[in-house]
């Protein structure tokens, strides 16, 4: 490990701890590139939470963080992981060192625009629902499980990494993110039905956020897009298409 202001690992199997420091909840982020973006992400998190809400970053490969390096401070932690990690990795990582109950999924693109925190913990602690976030849906069953319906607030079979709060132990104990989604796209519904399956139960609702440009989709490369994209909607596919009984009530 490096003196850097961070640390810094050759493989994401080094990481065995992020801080020893328990918080009220912690945002897990996973960057690779476009560090500036990343930044004002987390200066908005921190604009509009308490200090008692940790931030933790895995950057993928070898960077110069530039302007997220500066970001580091008493609850903002950075692990730079220098051979490139895939992002369902990476963001198993983030949850099985979470210096906190509840860990926040977010992608860099999404911003506070005030207290998103307070309204997702409250039903997070109300233990009826293992995962709050702020887009999601309904599995279109008559297109054959390949696409998801917004229908507003409410229960849902899918939430959305742009922001998607879970409580820790349940995210863990349905076996979290699959490793083998290297890119993010899609992953998020995979893991939303791991947790229906494991009978756990999932809110959407309204909060105040916002996204700017989603580089990780829109700055890809399209073929590998594509691709990766592809290759996560067909695990989704032979594992859940069809078992009815995992999905919640129509709407």
């Amino acid at each position: 490990m490096s003196n850097a202001p961070f640390k810094k690992f050759a493989r994401i199997g080094d990481l065995r701890k992020i801080t020893g420091i328990e918080y009220q909840a912690s945002i897990a982020m996973v960057v690779d590139g476009f560090f500036e973006d990343a930044a004002a992400s987390i200066q908005s998190i921190k604009a509009n939470t308490a200090p008692d809400i940790a931030i933790t970053v895995i950057i993928s490969g070898e960077h110069d963080l530039g302007a997220l390096q500066s970001e580091v401070d008493e609850r903002t932690y950075l692990v730079q992981i220098t051979n490139p990690v895939g992002w369902g990795e990476a963001m198993n990582a983030l949850l099985k060192f979470a210096p906190a109950p509840y860990v926040v999924v977010m992608d860099p693109s999404t911003h506070f625009t005030g207290d998103a925190m307070t309204p997702v913990l409250e039903k997070l602690r109300e233990n009826e629902f293992v995962a709050v976030g702020w887009r999601g849906g309904l599995v279109n069953v008559e297109d054959e499980w390949r696409s998801v319906d917004d229908k507003g607030p409410g229960e849902v079979d899918v939430l959305f990494s742009y922001f998607m709060a879970l409580n820790r132990d349940a995210a863990v104990e349905a076996n979290a993110f699959n490793i083998r989604a290297v890119y993010y796209r899609n992953a998020d519904i995979e893991f939303s039905l791991k947790l229906r399956q494991a009978h756990g139960r999932l809110w959407q609702m309204e909060l105040p956020l916002m996204q700017e440009r989603h580089h990780g989709y829109y700055d890809t490369d399209e073929a590998y897009r594509d691709e990766q994209s592809k290759k996560n909607y067909d695990r989704i596919l032979d594992r859940f298409r069809g078992k009815k009984e995992i999905l919640t009530p129509r709407r």
